[in-house]
C-alpha cells in the first residue's frame, strides 16, 4: 500500500493566506482550502457588511473557461441554464444535475465573449464539476479549461461596496457606477486585466473581481485602504443564510432536486429549447411525499442547526435543519429546514425544532429572512 497516496492531502492556500495571517485571521478548512473563519468578531463582520463594506478572499471557488464554436450549445445541453440567449458580459445562477435531476452543484455562468464562457463553481465540487462537464463535451467543438489555479477571486459586500471600489487606488473600472446586477465589466489593476461583476453571495449589493494571482494581494490591501473590512467564512455563512441562499452540502446536494428547494425558478423547462442532463427526470415530477426547503424563525437565543430534527407539535418528525443561527440582523433564531409537505410547509405553520431533547417552538415563513436592500431602504 502506498502510505503517501492514501494520506490525507493537506489544505490549500489562497494566494492571499500571507495577507490574512498578516491580519491575525482564524483559519478553517473549507473544500479543501485553508480560509479564514473570522479577523476577529463575527458580528463585527456581519455587521460591516449589512452597514458598509465587507471584503472577502473567495479564491477557493472555481474557475472554468469554456471557450470554441460550440461553447454556448454545450453549456445549453449541460447545465440548466440557456446560455445561447445569455448576452455578452452579463451572468446567470444555473445548476449542474444529474441524470436523475439531482443537484451536483449550483454554479454562475458568465458569458465574456460570443463564444466564450467563465463558469463559477463551489470550491467542494471543484472534481465533480471538471469530470461532469468533460464527460458532456463531448462530440461539441469547445474546450474546457480549468483555471483555478491561476485565478485569484475577492468579493466587495455591502451598501458601501461601489464607494470602496471607485476608490480603491490603482483599480480602473470604467462604468462601474452603470453595472447592474449579475452584469460584468472588464477593468484594470496594476497593469493585469480584471473582471469586475455585480454578483455575491450576501444579500447585500456588491462586487466580485477575478485576476491573476500574483496581482491579489495588492488590490486585497488597496480595497483595505479605501475602507473595506476583512470578513471571513463565518460572517459570509450567517449573511447567506439571513439572505435564504442556499449552500451546497446543506441546502442542496445530488439527493436534493431543484423543485424541492424552490429553484424550480432556475430550470425554465416551459422556455428552455435545448435538452440538457437532467431534463427528463424533471419533467417526470418530484417522488410523492419529497421534503421542501422552508424558512423557520423562533424565539429566545438558541438556534436550531444542522441536523437537528424537526417535529410537528405532537412529537411526530417531519423534516430536518440544514442551516441555522442566531440572526445577527433580526436578533432572533432562524433555521432553513426540509419538511414532509404533508406536515405543512405554508407561511404560519407551527413546528419545533429539537435541540438535544428539547423543542424548541419554530414558525414556517418564507425565504428570504432578510429582504433586498432595495426593498428595505437599504
Amino acid at each position: 500500500m502506498d502510505l503517501d497516496a492514501a494520506s490525507p492531502q493537506p489544505p490549500r492556500h489562497s494566494p492571499l493566506h500571507a495577507e490574512h495571517e498578516a491580519l491575525g485571521a482564524t483559519f478553517t478548512d473549507f473544500g479543501g482550502w485553508s480560509m479564514p473563519v473570522r479577523y476577529g468578531s463575527d458580528l463585527a463582520e456581519h455587521h460591516a457588511v449589512r452597514a458598509a463594506a465587507g471584503l472577502f478572499d473567495v479564491s477557493h471557488m472555481a474557475e472554468l473557461r469554456v471557450a470554441g464554436p460550440e461553447a454556448a450549445a454545450f453549456l445549453d445541453a449541460a447545465l440548466t441554464l440557456d446560455a445561447s440567449a445569455l448576452p455578452i458580459l452579463r451572468a446567470k445562477y444555473a445548476l449542474l444535475l444529474s441524470t436523475g435531476a439531482g443537484v451536483l452543484d449550483d454554479l454562475i455562468v458568465y458569458r465574456i465573449g460570443p463564444d466564450e464562457f467563465l463558469v463559477v463553481a463551489n470550491a467542494g465540487n471543484r472534481a465533480i464539476v471538471v469530470a461532469a462537464l468533460a464527460e458532456r463535451l463531448a462530440g461539441h467543438d469547445a474546450t474546457l479549461v480549468d483555471e483555478t489555479d491561476d485565478t485569484a477571486l475577492i468579493a466587495v459586500q455591502g451598501p458601501a461596496a461601489q464607494r470602496v471600489v471607485a476608490a480603491a487606488e490603482g483599480l480602473d473600472v470604467p462604468g462601474l457606477a452603470g453595472l447592474r446586477g449579475y452584469a460584468a465589466t472588464p477593468g484594470a489593476f496594476a497593469g493585469e486585466d480584471v473582471l469586475v461583476a455585480r454578483t455575491g453571495y450576501t444579500g447585500e449589493d456588491g462586487f466580485e473581481l477575478f485576476l491573476p494571482v500574483g496581482a491579489a494581494p495588492a488590490l486585497w490591501r488597496a480595497l483595505l485602504a479605501a475602507g473595506a473590512t476583512p470578513c471571513g467564512l463565518a460572517a459570509r455563512d450567517t449573511l447567506r443564510l439571513e439572505a435564504g441562499m442556499p449552500l451546497h452540502g446543506h441546502e442542496l446536494g445530488p439527493d436534493i432536486r431543484p423543485e424541492q428547494a424552490g429553484l424550480g425558478w432556475a430550470v425554465p423547462l416551459g422556455t428552455k429549447r435545448a435538452d440538457f442532463v437532467g431534463r427528463a427526470a424533471l419533467e417526470g415530477g418530484p417522488a410523492p411525499g419529497a421534503r421542501r426547503l422552508v424558512g423557520l424563525v423562533s424565539e429566545g437565543r438558541r438556534a436550531g442547526r444542522a441536523g437537528h430534527v424537526v417535529r410537528a407539535l405532537d412529537g411526530v418528525e417531519v423534516g430536518v435543519v440544514t442551516s441555522g443561527a442566531l440572526s445577527p440582523t433580526l436578533g432572533h433564531p432562524i433555521a432553513i429546514a426540509y419538511v414532509d409537505p404533508d406536515a405543512g410547509t405554508g407561511a404560519g405553520t407551527e413546528l419545533a425544532i429539537d435541540v438535544r431533547g428539547t423543542l424548541l417552538p419554530a414558525r414556517v415563513v418564507p425565504l428570504p429572512f432578510l429582504p433586498r436592500p432595495e426593498q428595505r431602504g437599504a
